[in-house]
Order: C-alpha cells, then sequence, then structure tokens
C-alpha cells in the first residue's frame, strides 16, 4: 500500500521497530559546513580559555598558597600534574601525548561525515579539552611528552581534601563526553539522522 507522496506503508510491519529517521538530501554538504565549523570554533576557544587561565594561575598564583573564592566553594590551587585528567596516571607521563593524539585523530576522521551540531559541540569541547593539556605536555617542563599539565580549580578544599584538582581542558573533555553519552542515549546520530523506537499500534477489536 502506498500513501501520498510515495510513502509504502508496510502492514506487516514489527511493532515496536527501530526506524532511523534520515536527513534531508538537499542541504547535507551544507549543514556538514556549519558542524565542522562549530566543531573548530569550539576548539578554539576551549584552548584558548584553558591556556589563559593556565596563564593566569602560573603568574599570580603560588603553590602551596591556594586562593578561596565563593565562600570555600571554589579554591583555586596551583599545581603541576604529571598524570592525565584528574592526576590519573601520574607514572605514565609519556603515553597520554599518544592516547591524544590519537583521539586528535579520530575526531579529525569523525568531522568527515559530520552533520549535527550538537555533535559538533560535544566533539569540539573534547577536542579542545585534548589539546588543551597537549600543549602542557609537549612545552612545559620537565621536556616534550613529558610536560606537567597545570591545574588549578579545587572544589570545597585546597589541594584535592574532597576532590581532584582540575582544569578547564579537564572540564571541557568531561562535559564534552557527558553530552556524546547523552546524544547516544537519545539516539542523535553525527551524520544528523536520528534513531528512533517506533511506538507499537493498538490492535482494533
Amino acid at each position: 500500500m502506498q500513501a501520498a507522496g510515495g510513502t509504502t506503508l508496510n502492514a506487516d510491519e514489527p511493532a515496536g521497530a527501530t526506524t532511523v529517521d534520515q536527513p534531508q538530501q538537499g542541504p547535507a554538504p551544507r549543514a556538514g559546513g556549519r558542524a565542522v565549523a562549530v566543531l573548530g570554533v569550539t576548539a578554539v576557544i576551549a584552548v584558548a580559555l584553558d591556556q589563559w587561565v593556565k596563564w593566569l594561575s602560573t603568574e599570580n598564583l603560588d603553590e602551596g598558597n591556594p586562593v578561596r573564592i565563593l565562600g570555600g566553594l571554589i579554591y583555586l590551587s596551583l599545581l603541576r600534574n604529571s598524570g592525565a585528567a584528574f592526576s590519573f596516571g601520574s607514572d605514565h607521563t609519556w603515553v597520554f601525548p599518544v592516547i591524544t593524539m590519537v583521539v586528535i585523530g579520530w575526531i579529525a576522521w569523525m568531522a568527515t561525515r559530520l552533520r549535527s551540531l550538537p555533535w559538533a559541540l560535544a566533539l569540539g569541547l573534547v577536542l579542545g579539552g585534548a589539546l588543551g593539556n597537549l600543549i602542557d605536555r609537549l612545552f612545559r617542563a620537565p621536556g616534550p611528552f613529558h610536560g606537567h599539565v597545570v591545574d588549578m580549580i579545587s572544589l570545597f578544599g585546597p589541594y584535592a581534601e574532597h576532590f581532584a584538582v582540575f582544569n578547564i581542558a579537564d572540564s571541557c573533555l568531561s562535559v564534552g563526553v557527558v553530552l556524546a553519552v547523552l546524544l547516544e542515549l537519545t539516539g542523535r546520530q553525527r551524520d544528523g539522522s536520528r534513531v528512533s523506537a517506533r511506538k507499537p499500534k493498538e490492535s482494533n477489536k
């Protein structure tokens, strides 16, 4: 059976089947260009903000002398972290730049088929966070691939009394990953389509 506009209606289609809403063919290249632009701008802003805050921290904070702000909700506690995000894996510093480069390559590959603006925002945050900490790994002491990442944000107490000390790049990474998970759970695809569960039809008795 065929409805108006050429849409096929299959009476035998099982209830609860998963369908994919395909994006329109016409504006796809234009949408892809916008998505890549959003990804790039988001990553640039994240890197710039991260490096600016790190510069302010190294210029104005002293290690061992935290600054209490917002009534103690946040302490600015300067630390130099040899591990990954939230000080994980401090004994294997060289591994993290390699992993970061793989992630950056994967995001670059994903950008070639990117059509979704929410996914562009999520991947841009992940890319910006990864690049922010990679810059520290490559250009800060003690040397390339072993550089220590500058951290400065400590919640509810100085120097990780209640939560790990982190930086803007770590925050961007975390927010980007959470957003990506939510997009997956809601069926939003990177190519602009959306997977949805079709509700079962009620049978007429």
